[in-house]
């Protein structure tokens, strides 16, 4: 016997939690935690439920939840076993409520909103997540559609119209609690024209009258430039006056074009080209011009009349916009032979991050008459690129960026770029105003093809510039930043044989403080007293030699002027003479005089540069140097210009320059060098030791680094050392040998100098010989990344650092940033990454190294690592189409842009020809019925080869003008309820087997699932069943598509499954669920606009045209259908009658030609033969006969030649009689009796029948002999 001690725990739950809201459903379960078998008894508070409660197993659940729904729930357990109970569960206090979140709906911008505009409507639930939005226009359920985009919470309406007033309303579902929001408050969209806008007192005279909602707005004009008030848009109506095709009428007629914003720049340069040439050819005002000239004008002309088509907006930034975030100009330039152009577009982002690009200003200039080279046209389209932005920043009342710039030129960017070279005149004022306006940072390279700018620089006809998307809208890569044309890493350095460079010498430049002199620098270059002796006396001795050559020449020409008056004879009679007097002119040799004079002018220089204010107050009479003077206590007086020691000794027996010494400054170069000669002299030349200055690098340092100075001597322990630069005025003081220099620039460079010293006072050593260090630019090194910056993982990624620069042992140091990888090595150019992973995302730069020297570090470049890179697909211009179209399928791979290869597939299938579409772009013309199918595609780059994911499937239709087996489908229309029934059925007008119903739906390819034979039947339709149909043969070939789309709506649309013929009637019915019949009331739209509004729930096209071709539904009160899209064909009998009337007549003039041509050689054949007198042979055969019986007769009036059947066969013809028909050609004559013998009129009739001839022979034997004799 079995005794239990309790009984099983009872848990109840409720799903979703307490508390719930009227309607909702809600489930409480029971859980017993042991056992089974269990039977669950509910209670509500003491009761048991009732009946009204759905239990299933251990739930209850309670549907569509009310206020007597509120209670105490618990549970229990009873089984047939034992324990054969469980306890009671707790009690859950199930609350429910009425309140649901309440629902805010708000508009942007305020109603009333303006035609034309975006409008955004956002729906705000206060409370609780996963929301689905519902939204309402006049109570009807609104469709996401092209016009209507929803976007979770927010529905937009793009290009607003007047239709769209109405009443708006949003609520939410979701599935939890609450499981729906209240619904929102009303909104009142109001559309109105654009001037609605405007108060009365503010418009026009003209305007003030108008009833806007009826009346049509004025449009004003300025010499053919228009503004259109009612959709606030510019066009052009230019009514030109009649002139002639001068050069005069030309430039009238061109004047008069208004084009203040250069709209039409490239329009117009062809029309300036022309007047260019004819002020080239010199041609007059008023003289004609060439007929090809006059044509192309006239041409021009007669096509102005298609710019009436044009629109633009006068706006920069569209209405629903809303506030700018930021505003950038961006300027293109281009040039050719022809002339250079500049156009500017506004780019604009707001704070949904959405941009928008507006057309600025465009200016077109022609090639000046004086031929320039393209590099200059290229640099004057970028200068007035810059002034047009400096006009615009002044105009535009909006906070902008800075601006950028675009070229092709490369040639531009690297004038812009060079600041190291001079530039010829031309070249140079450019730059120089493009520097100071702009930065190089700021100027791009784009290719040609991107340039819209080459547009105006070319021009345009009136066709291309209508079509042409980038003048007025800019490029497309304008909008992402990241699309922007990749810049070149490093642009190659512009050489000095550029012909823009000016030649010039090397000149190596150091500043000093001091000034420059060429003496000082003498002084600086000489180490020894008597060398600076002998370098000044040989100068001293040149410049003596110099006077007297200037004085003889003066000489030699009063000599020779008194006896010849011929300037040009003196002249080189005096040359000659001097030629001769220079060579035997003495060369003398410098003896001690010589240097005596040398060493009291050195003297005399060094105290004018340190005592100079000394000597202008000695050479004034009676004066004395002031007493604050360095030298007033040694009685200073001038003796011959040299300043001398004063004093008591005058009268003593000592030499003049004992009693008298000159007076030297101590720190200068000139005393120095003395004071060493007298060492050297008196033998004390061991106690002045001379260091050695060396340099690490001992070649050129780069700037950027340090140089190493050491002063080698041998000496002892104790001695300071002393450093100068440039000159011995500035000095620096070291307890090492050695002394590291930073280089900052190029001006650190220079000539330097050492000496140690020890000792107080200080005992110094000699100066060491000067050392030049010469500094040049450190080059920058760049990183290159292959085979892009945005890479995949998996991918092989390889970076190399590059250096521009003649020596080439450099070794390499790579850093990262944000990054964990680890190097193998740090010397390598390439950094070589074989699988990339995500650790290696992060930003790299590299550093060459030479020795102690470096180079600059290299800009950051950053490596973007992803998840597998993803292909997609896309068609232009759309997936349906007629056997003999046109179709492009575009591969891209998302994120990134460069370096792929793309492979083609169809239905999975690697397409043979997919070479064709390597590039991304696959391109099919014409498309036949063998291309229909579903393409996908796939990228790859590098080595080894790393594949993208395969793309999206895009599937193409192609229909056949007429083909053998068709798709029927019943009923026969392109939409269906859901829940209805359909058939599909193959049908081969050659009765053949083997075709069966397949489908595509959500990117998979299948069988029908109810087929049989080549019958499917679909019997419960369902919106998973929408998709393409078509028959397919056992050999693969797909005929006759269909779109077939199932709604699970109230309304749908009636329409032909089949393309429409043209020129044939279209009936379209708007169809509700419940009585499959037309609705009375129903508005029918094409392209989301409305087209008609009937009565009768139908829509008749009696004559449809392409212009009909669209997507059509229809909308009632009951709901809405879906798009359906209605293509039109052409008729293919109007196809074949159009060339067969091409043919017929061509023949028929080609006859006419040759009838025209017989009768002339007939004529010319009569004149010849007149006087000749022919007579006949009399017949003895057929064969005679046709060999001998002329066409004509000399005296016969009438000429007849009938072509009869022709008897005679070969004798060695075996072959059978055949049926031939030919031509019976008759040649009369008809004669006026009053001159038959003058006029002569010959004609031809030419007839058919249908004869038995014998032979083929026989017939082109007849026709050859016949056309022979005519002619």
């Amino acid at each position: 016997m079995s005794v239990f001690g309790y009984l099983p725990k009872t848990k109840l739950s409720v799903t979703p939690d307490s508390p719930v809201f009227t309607g909702e459903t809600v489930n409480l379960k029971c859980v017993i935690e042991s056992y089974s078998d269990w039977r669950y008894e509910w209670y509500k508070d003491t009761d048991r439920v009732k009946n009204s409660y759905t239990v299933n197993g251990d739930t209850l659940t309670i549907r569509g939840a009310t206020k007597s729904d509120r209670g105490q729930f618990w549970c229990r357990g009873q089984r047939d076993e034992r324990p054969n109970s469980s306890q009671e569960s707790e009690r859950i206090d199930l609350a429910v409520n009425d309140f649901r979140p309440k629902t805010k709906l708000s508009v942007t911008p305020d109603s009333p909103v303006f035609t034309g505009e975006t409008v955004n409507l956002k729906c705000v639930i206060e409370s609780n997540r996963d929301w689905r939005y519902e939204w309402n226009k006049d109570s009807v359920k609104l469709q996401s559609s092209e016009l209507y985009t929803v976007n979770t919470d927010t529905l937009t309406i793009r290009r607003a119209t007047e239709s769209d007033a109405g009443q708006y309303t949003c609520r939410g579902q979701r599935d939890g609690s609450p499981s729906s929001s209240q619904e929102s408050n009303q909104i009142d969209l109001a559309v109105k024209a654009l001037l609605g806008s405007i108060p009365d007192q503010e418009r026009a005279a003209e305007v003030k009258d108008l009833v806007l909602e009826h009346d049509e707005l004025p449009v004003e004009r300025a010499l053919g430039m228009q503004w259109c008030t009612s959709s606030d848009s510019f066009r052009f109506k230019i009514h030109l006056p009649d002139k002639p095709c001068t050069r005069r009428g030309i430039l009238s007629v061109v004047s008069s074009v208004y084009d203040p914003m250069g709209f039409l720049a490239p329009l117009l340069l062809p029309i300036k080209l022309i007047l260019r040439n004819l002020c080239q050819e010199k041609k007059g005002w008023d003289e004609e011009i060439h007929e090809k000239e006059c044509r192309t004008w006239m041409k021009w002309l007669t096509d102005l009349d298609k710019l009436l088509e044009l629109r633009l907006n006068r706006c920069f930034k569209p209405a629903a916009f809303g506030p700018t975030n930021t505003a950038q100009i961006h300027n293109f330039s281009d040039a050719s032979q022809d002339g250079y152009g500049v156009v500017s577009y506004l780019l604009l982002s707001n704070d949904r991050s959405e941009k928008h690009v507006s057309f600025l200003m465009g200016k077109s200039r022609d090639a000046p008459l004086k031929q320039i080279t393209i590099p200059r046209m290229e640099l004057t389209a970028a200068m007035v690129a810059v002034k047009i932005d400096r006009m615009l920043k002044e105009e535009l009342e909006v906070p902008l960026m800075e601006s950028v710039f675009w070229t092709d030129s490369t040639t531009v960017l690297k004038y812009i770029e060079s600041d190291a070279l001079r530039f010829k005149t031309f070249v140079a004022n450019r730059v120089s105003f493009i520097r100071e306006a702009t930065t190089s940072s700021q100027w791009k390279y784009v290719n040609t093809a991107q340039n819209p700018a080459d547009q105006a620089s070319r021009g345009l006809k009136i066709q291309s510039f209508m079509e042409s998307k980038s003048w007025f809208q800019g490029p497309s890569f304008l909008r992402e930043e990241v699309e922007w044309p990749k810049q070149p890493e490093q642009w190659p350095y512009l050489t000095e044989d550029d012909v823009e460079v000016k030649t010039s010498a090397a000149v190596s430049c150091t500043n000093s403080n001091e000034c420059t002199d060429p003496l000082n620098q003498l002084f600086e270059y000489y180490s020894s007293w008597h060398k600076l002796k002998k370098a000044a006396a040989w100068i001293l001795q040149l410049r003596r030699k110099f006077r007297h050559l200037s004085e003889k020449r003066k000489e030699l020409e009063q000599n020779i002027q008194q006896n010849e008056n011929d300037p040009e004879k003196c002249r080189s009679i005096v040359e000659q003479q001097m030629v001769m007097y220079r060579k035997n002119l003495e060369k003398r040799i410098l003896t001690v005089e010589d240097l005596s004079r040398a060493e009291i002018e050195l003297i005399k220089y060094s105290q004018k540069q340190t005592y100079m204010e000394e000597i202008q107050a000695l050479q004034l009479a009676g004066s004395r140097v002031k007493k604050n003077s360095s030298i007033f206590k040694l009685d200073p007086y001038l003796q011959g210009d040299v300043l001398r020691v004063g004093g008591r000794l005058n009268r003593s027996a000592m030499p003049e320059e004992a009693k008298h010494p000159a007076i030297l400054h101590k720190q200068h170069r000139i005393a120095h060098l003395i004071l060493h000669h007298i060492h050297q002299e008196c033998g004390h030349g061991d106690l002045e030791p001379k260091p050695e200055l060396t340099s690490d690098p001992a070649g050129a340092a780069l700037a950027g680094n340090t140089v190493t100075l050491t002063c080698r001597m041998n000496l002892s322990p104790g001695w300071d050392f002393y450093w100068y630069k440039h000159t011995l005025n500035s000095e620096k003081k070291t307890e090492t040998n050695s002394n590291r220099v930073k280089i900052d620039s190029v001006s650190d460079g220079g000539q330097y100098r050492c000496r140690a010293g020890r000792g107080k006072p200080v005992y110094y050593t000699q100066y060491s010989d000067a050392l030049w260090v010469n500094i040049t630019v450190s080059p920058k090194a760049v990183v290159t990344v292959r085979p892009d910056e945005q890479v995949f993982r998996g991918e092989t990624v390889s970076l190399r650092c590059d250096i521009k620069w003649t020596y080439t042992e450099w070794t390499y140091r790579w850093e990262t940033e944000g990054t964990n990888y680890q190097y193998n090595s740090t010397s390598t150019q390439e950094l070589n990454i074989s699988s990339v992973k995500d650790f290696h995302r992060g930003k790299y730069t590299c550093t060459g190294q030479m020795g102690t020297q470096s180079s600059q570090r290299s800009d950051a470049v950053t490596l973007n690592v992803s998840a597998e890179a993803q292909a997609a697909v896309r068609v232009s211009p759309q997936p349906w189409l007629t056997e003999g179209d046109s179709v492009t399928l575009i591969c891209e791979v998302t994120v990134s842009s460069t370096g792929w290869t793309f492979s083609w597939f169809r239905d999975d299938d690697h397409l043979s020809d997919s070479s064709r579409g390597a590039g991304g772009s696959y391109t099919l013309s014409p498309a036949a019925l063998q291309h229909t199918g579903v393409y996908t595609c796939r990228a790859e780059r590098g080595r080894p080869a790393y594949y993208t994911k395969t793309s999206n499937t895009q599937p193409l239709w192609i229909t056949g003008v007429s083909t053998s087996v068709s798709l029927v489908v019943r009923p026969r229309r392109s939409q269906h309820f859901s829940s209805d029934s359909l058939s599909l059925s193959c049908e081969d007008q050659t009765n053949s087997s083997g075709w069966t119903v397949r489908r595509y739906t959500d990117r998979n390819t299948e069988d029908c699932s109810k087929l049989t034979g080549s019958t499917c039947r679909l019997v419960s339709l369902s919106t998973s069943d929408s998709g393409v149909y078509w028959c397919q043969s056992e050999s693969g070939e797909k005929r006759h598509p269909l779109n077939i789309t199932v709604h699970d709506g109230d309304v749908i649309l009636e329409s032909s499954v089949d393309p429409v013929i043209e020129g044939h009637t279209l009936t379209l019915h708007c169809l509700h669920r419940s009585t499959i019949s037309s609705i009375l009331r129903a508005d029918f739209y094409k392209d989301g606009s409305l087209v008609q509004n009937q009565t009768t729930g139908e829509m008749i096209i009696t004559t449809v045209s392409e212009s009909d071709e669209g997507f059509y539904y229809c909308k009632t009160e009951r709901g809405q259908s879906l798009h359906s899209w209605i293509s039109v064909r052409v008729s293919a009998a109007s196809s074949s009658l159009l060339v067969t009337g091409v043919v017929v007549g061509s023949s028929v003039c080609l006859l006419f030609f040759l009838s025209l041509l017989l009768m002339w050689r007939y004529k010319k054949n009569k004149d010849q033969q007149r006087n000749i007198n022919q007579t006949s042979v009399p017949n003895k055969s057929a064969q005679s006969q046709l060999e001998n019986f002329p066409l004509q007769s000399a005296d016969s009036d009438h000429i007849y030649n009938d072509v009869t059947e022709v008897n005679k066969r070969d004798k060695d013809d075996s072959k059978p009689l055949t049926d031939v028909t030919y031509s019976e050609v008759t040649v009369k004559k008809k004669m006026d009796k009053a001159k038959a013998e003058s006029n002569n009129v010959t004609y031809s009739e030419v007839g058919k029948r249908g004869k038995k001839c014998k032979s083929k022979g026989e017939i082109e034997f007849f026709l050859k002999y016949s056309i022979s004799r005519m002619i």
